[in-house]
């Protein structure tokens, strides 16, 4: 690891931008499944 943290306030920025984007990744990732689930129903004919 090249990044050196000098300060807490350093190491909360860091860590708090990590938390951000592997919680995007994650919202992103049970959309997808959720599509994926709910995608392979079949649709009702309507007489």
């Amino acid at each position: 690891m090249e990044h050196a943290f000098h300060t807490l306030v350093d190491f909360m920025i860091y860590s708090k931008g990590w938390t951000y984007t592997l919680m995007g990744a994650g919202l992103v990732a049970a959309l997808g499944f959720w599509r994926f689930l709910t995608g392979r129903e079949n649709k009702q004919r309507l007489y």
